[in-house]
């Protein structure tokens, strides 16, 4: 079973200011990010694999799920399903919760990171959100493109930030638009309500104030998690868009953008 242990990821980096670091530091960031209860919670459903996994840890959470617009799921699942990632970690769950749930198996388009969690890697086509895919990942990335499998993603590919005071995705990522055309599948839109805490943005506007490249609030997302606990997460479900009723002849980057207003829309 591999465990969270930040002493030893934070030693064993390349970062030099991370090396000098001293122990009650790296025991502040432990509490951050909850180590103790994350490791507990790997540990009680290390026998749960899949899909399995995600519905046992809803259930630990006792998170809730109100759905608007169920009925525009369509039939049949070979569709991107793409949303606007306010949280992190939870929309992740519940949009595969929802996908798997009327169609059984999917694959979600996610950070690597979660490659860490062998609970999750039957579910996740890996990506390196952050630089350089490798050979494998693509490939693999490919198969599942043209495969019948569902794909959950969330194209901005990182958690929302304040954009003119507020809560929104950075500008889309224009791959699921060349994938829709080059393997016929249409796209779902899903539109999450809500935010992270007051905490995550304050963290998010200093550093960038300041001039911090690093993205040190990415280190409160576990704290945003367990934020959730006994919550109630709504989301609601748009009409399918066939890849048919796009212009191939506009630029994929546009055609994005478009579906990224379409989706914020939906908050009406």
């Amino acid at each position: 079973m591999i465990l969270i242990d930040i002493k030893k990821q934070i030693k064993g980096s390349k970062s030099k200011i991370l090396n000098k670091m001293p122990d009650f530091g790296i025991g502040i960031l432990a509490r951050i990010v909850h180590q103790d209860e994350l490791n507990r919670i790997l540990t009680k459903y290390e026998d749960k694999i899949g899909v399995e996994f995600l519905q046992s840890i809803l259930s630990e959470m006792n998170i809730k799920i109100e759905v608007i617009g169920a009925e525009n799921l369509p039939d049949n699942g070979r569709c991107f399903f793409v949303a606007n990632h306010p949280f992190g970690f939870v929309d992740g769950l519940v949009l595969t919760n929802i996908v798997s749930s009327k169609y059984g198996e999917f694959k979600a388009i996610g950070n690597e990171v979660f490659m860490l969690i062998p609970q999750l890697r039957p579910l996740i086509a890996a990506v390196n959100v952050f630089g350089t895919n490798r050979r494998d990942y693509l490939v693999e990335l490919d198969r599942i493109f043209k495969s019948d499998i569902p794909i959950t993603h969330f194209p901005a590919g990182l958690v929302s930030r304040l954009h003119n005071f507020k809560v929104r995705d950075s500008q889309w990522q224009k791959s699921f638009i060349t994938k829709t055309f080059e393997c016929e599948r249409s796209i779902v839109p899903f539109y999450f309500y809500g935010r992270n805490s007051l905490l995550f943005y304050s963290v998010y506007l200093i550093r960038r104030t300041i001039g911090i490249k690093a993205t040190l609030e990415l280190a409160l997302l576990p704290h945003e998690f367990f934020n959730k606990r006994n919550k109630t997460i709504k989301v609601k479900i748009g009409k399918p868009i066939s890849y048919s009723d796009f212009d191939k002849n506009q630029k994929h980057n546009d055609i994005a953008q478009w579906v990224k207003s379409k989706v914020y829309e939906m908050r009406k």
